[in-house]
């Protein structure tokens, strides 16, 4: 037989394109179109119906970046119409091929109820009646991410973006949708998807191609509509043949990955929402069997504040379960650089939201997106009353292919959690069949599981899961050549998987992503201002605490909204500074104004019990005393008996001697503190990462001043266009040297970094994460230790040999760098960098430009315990009060190993107080809790403070055990 393939793959193909897909809709009739230009921001929807509309024709342009235009459509079905399927077909003017990145519109009847979002693959609107009336909000939102990716832009700020309209309306009319042409345009698209999957070779193949062939022989294409069932019926044989009996069994769930702020701003993914959240429950009513999944609690209120009859929509379909709540977090957040408390509430305020909206209980984190996996994580999964974790970003490592698609993942308290990483690599599947075989293809368990999970749906904005996507389902639920499909709710998935594979393998530790390196630094202000948050909603909680045991009102209202909006800004392109120019100046600004807040709640704390004396009392959330003044440096010597300090003229610090233990820190030509500059040209996502040949090009910033001041040494870099300045300071009996450094920082697709050379010989480093510490091995003995070249820690990092150690603590820095080289006199040097500033040029071409402020320390002769009491206390210091009465620490251990991380009262306002302790050196302890009031019982809880049983002021924790107590007084 002779080989006609690639001739008949060709007729296909265009008949598809120009005879079939046109053919999807018959007759139109044009709309009436008027519009109204929104002056500034979005209005709702009562406001747009009592505007005045303006006469408007397709062709016109409109959207101005960021700008909102409504346009009402109206017109009349012709009688000829009657009893067919009617549908307004709309084309805003869609530019990109990518849904969910460009303009974007939500219909509205006449009564200002929503039906359903328009978006560049979902373009209709139903019609039902003789009399049409729709008002649509149109978002002139940009494309940022444009068809050439990365390139600089002034679009992602409303206040540079321009006012020249984007869009021009190409499309607004009246059609008669063919259903039997569009079906056959289905069955051609997953037969054609299928075949293009299967080998060359397979007979299947051949028996597909040749069915399609017979299909456009049946075809008549002057008169698609009339001849599409003569079509369809040829391919029906190859359509009803099932699967095989092992074929791989996919699991598919609706999803629409909405980022809470990415490449638009906050107010627009609530828009987003409203848009997707219509079209799905529009499509539920449609496809009974069809279930979408949803996380971020967040999202669900923005529809209860903003979007009523949204929201009672979601709650429709949620409680016939086709609308799924998942994840169990406010939004899905970053998880390498929220403290512990934060990922804590994370978990607590979105579990709540569904349980008390919805009386869901959550039992999966869904984390798709976010930029690696801190492995504290599993611990506080099932402290939160959850049992699996999904994620599908670690097939973007750029090195090491993850091993695992279905594992335990255990965490660093030794807490295992189920898992599954989905292999079709993909959040917004189209259930194709190149996707599904993908799937298959990569499932890492066939030998002894049978099953993954496949997201379908269009995200960022781009509308969700479609009626196409339901209809594959449907074609490939049972098809010969694919895995098999059936449309189920996550938690179907999930516990067929574990009861399938209850000993799948483990993997221990973090998951790190081998990509987005930068995210730990891009957006320095943002990471203060997400620091500086948690560390004063502690201290708001901790006081007013305080205040309500002695009868004083705690603000459970304030803080809950403080929190929130703290937990919104961990979103995972917020904090990690992925986002727009505008998203970060809106969080800069929002950062400022929680600051004031928690300052005040704080303030009004302390007032009420400090009593009204004048002595100078010390009011310490930590339970320290106040700090000792700085040492005066002579001659560019500070010296405290315990350390010395030596600075050249230059500024240059030259040695840190540690007098005690008779011993130089700095390797030989080691500069302690020195700035360095890197080129920082990443490939590709250059907010995100950093690759590694960064490091091929580097420069000393040699301070060219010195000035000896009271209380510190102050020393000056001048490079390029910008300026650092560092004041290095020493405390009287303290074995820690201060760095108090302020940049004007001017460059672009620089990297700036800190760097604290060591005579040790370290094997691993030790970098503190949530309720705990990871230790990573310095070496790069093999790739996956060479693709950790930056490593996330938060307010502590330690290295040390046998018998000594060194730690550098910061006040806002996260990305950090441990290296080691053998020196010519045979010593070791490891080196430990912060890196403080990057500037790159996209998605905010204007990225940290500015004045900064960083706070950082090296600890000499540490230990874990010193290198975690010297990060606390860089994050908390005491506040001097004047009163008369200097209260009690509220809860104390008498075991440094056993450390509290919060104070506050129970979230159900019963006047228990609720404290959270973890143990924090990494091995076993034993500890007694006391409090300055009076109790008459404690329970274990988990971290929605629901009890797990009776406990007593003795506790025994293992290694980096979390314990949440409830104290009732």
């Amino acid at each position: 037989m002779h080989d006609e393939r690639a001739l008949l793959e060709e007729r296909l193909n265009r008949t598809l394109k120009e005879r079939i897909r046109p053919a999807i809709y018959g007759e139109t009739a044009p709309l009436d179109l008027a519009v109204w230009t929104v002056p500034d921001e979005p209005v709702p929807v009562g406001e747009a119906l009592r505007a005045t509309y303006e006469p408007a024709s397709v062709g016109d342009a409109w959207g101005a970046p960021w700008s909102t235009s409504w346009f009402r459509l109206t017109g009349q079905v012709p009688q000829a119409w009657q009893g067919k399927q009617v549908e307004v077909v709309l084309d805003l003017g869609f530019t990109h091929p990518g849904p969910g990145f460009q303009s974007e519109g939500l219909a509205y009847n006449a009564a200002g109820e929503p039906i359903k979002g328009i978006e560049p693959r979902n373009t209709y609107l139903p019609v039902d009646g003789s009399e049409v009336l729709f008002y649509l909000e149109a978002a002139g939102n940009p494309t940022i991410l444009d068809f050439h990716p990365f390139l600089p832009t002034p679009l992602g700020d409303k206040e540079t973006a321009g006012s020249e309209p984007l869009y021009k309306i190409l499309k607004a009319e009246l059609a008669v949708f063919q259903p039997q042409v569009w079906h056959l345009m289905l069955d051609i698209e997953v037969l054609q998807s299928l075949m293009k999957e299967l080998q060359e070779h397979d007979p299947r193949r051949h028996k597909i191609l040749h069915a399609l062939d017979r299909a456009m022989d049946a075809l008549d294409l002057n008169e698609v509509a009339a001849t599409a069932d003569l079509a369809r019926q040829e391919l029906s044989g190859v359509l009803a043949l099932p699967a095989n009996a092992s074929a791989h069994k996919v699991s598919a769930i609706g999803h629409a990955h909405i980022d809470s702020a990415w490449l638009w701003p906050l107010r627009e993914t609530v828009r987003k929402c409203a848009r997707t959240f219509s079209n799905v429950t529009k499509l539920m009513d449609e496809y009974p069997d069809f279930y979408f999944a949803c996380s971020q609690a967040q999202q669900y209120a923005w529809m209860k504040d903003h979007h009523p009859h949204v929201w009672d929509r979601v709650r429709e379909k949620v409680r016939s379960g086709q609308f799924v709540p998942v994840g169990g977090m406010w939004v899905e957040s970053d998880t390498n650089m929220p403290g512990g408390e934060a990922m804590t509430r994370q978990l607590v305020h979105g579990k709540r939201f569904f349980l008390d909206n919805f009386g869901v209980e959550t039992e999966e984190v869904w984390l798709p997106d976010s930029f690696g996996y801190s492995a504290a994580l599993p611990q506080l999964i099932k402290l939160s009353g959850s049992r699996w974790f999904l994620t599908q970003k670690l097939s973007w490592n750029q090195i090491n292919k993850f091993p695992h698609h279905t594992f335990w993942w255990e965490g660093i308290d030794g807490t295992r959690i189920f898992t599954h990483f989905p292999p079709v690599d993909t959040y917004n599947s189209s259930l194709s069949g190149e996707e599904l075989a993908r799937a298959s293809r990569q499932f890492a368990e066939h030998a002894k599981a049978s099953r993954s999970l496949v997201p379908f749906g269009y995200g960022d904005g781009g509308g969700g899961p479609t009626r196409e996507m339901m209809e594959t389902a449907h074609r490939v639920a049972n098809l010969e050549g694919s895995p098999t499909v059936r449309v189920e709710p996550p938690r179907d998935f999930f516990q067929a998987a574990q009861d399938e594979y209850p000993d799948a393998p483990v993997w221990a530790g973090e998951l790190y992503l081998e990509k987005h390196r930068a995210t730990y630094t891009t957006q320095a202000k943002t990471k203060q201002g997400n620091r500086r948050s948690e560390h004063l909603l502690r201290e708001a909680e901790h006081w007013a605490t305080a205040a309500a045991l002695e009868g004083h009102e705690y603000p459970y209202d304030d803080l809950d909204r403080l929190w929130k909006t703290v937990l919104l800004h961990q979103f995972h392109d917020i904090l990690p500074g992925s986002s727009i120019a505008w998203v970060h100046r809106e969080a800069e600004a929002t950062y400022a104004r929680v600051a004031s807040e928690l300052k005040a709640l704080t303030s009004k704390a302390i007032d009420a019990i400090k009593g009204d004396g004048d002595e100078e009392l010390t009011f310490d959330v930590l339970g320290g005393c106040a700090p000792k003044p700085f040492v005066a440096p002579v001659d560019g010597v500070l010296d405290n008996g315990r350390l010395r300090v030596t600075i050249d003229a230059d500024g240059i610090v030259l040695s840190i001697l540690d007098l005690e233990e008779n011993r130089e820190v700095l390797p030989p030509h080691g500069f302690a503190g020195m700035p360095q500059l890197h080129r920082d040209n990443p490939n590709q996502w250059d907010a995100w990462d950093i690759d590694p040949f960064y490091r091929n090009w580097k420069a000393d910033l040699v301070p060219s001043e010195r000035v000896d001041s009271s209380d510190g040494v102050v020393v000056r870099a001048k490079f390029g266009n910008s300026v650092l300045t560092q004041t290095i300071r020493l405390r009287e009996g303290a074995k820690q040297v201060d760095f108090d450094t302020e940049v004007d920082w001017q460059e672009r697709e620089k990297l700036l970094k800190i760097a604290f050379p060591l005579d040790l010989r370290a094997e691993v480093s030790t970098a503190e994460t949530q309720f705990g510490h990871l230790h990573r091995p310095v070496h790069t003995n093999t790739s996956w230790e060479a693709a950790k070249f930056e490593i996330c820690a938060h307010r502590f990092l330690h290295v040390g040999e046998p018998g000594y150690g060194v730690a550098v603590v910061n006040d806002s820095t996260y990305g950090h760098e441990v290296t080691r080289t053998t020196r010519e006199d045979g010593g070791t040097t490891t080196t430990v960098r912060l890196s403080l500033l990057r500037a790159p040029r996209f998605p905010d071409p204007e990225t940290d430009q500015g004045e900064h402020r960083f706070r950082y320390a090296l600890v000499v002769g540490a230990g874990v315990q010193e290198a975690i009491d010297a990060g606390y206390r860089i994050n908390l210091p005491p506040q001097a009060v004047r009163g008369s009465a200097a209260p009690e620490p509220l809860v104390r251990t008498d075991n440094p190993a056993v450390r509290v991380e919060a104070v506050k009262l129970a979230d159900d306002r019963s006047g228990d107080v609720v404290v959270r302790l973890y143990e924090a050196h990494g091995g076993r302890a034993r500890a007694s809790i006391s409090t300055s009031f009076a109790y008459k019982g404690i329970q274990e809880t988990d971290l929605l403070e629901r009890p797990l049983g009776d406990a007593s002021a003795e506790v025994v924790l293992r290694p980096f055990q979390v314990i949440t107590l409830r104290i009732t007084r």
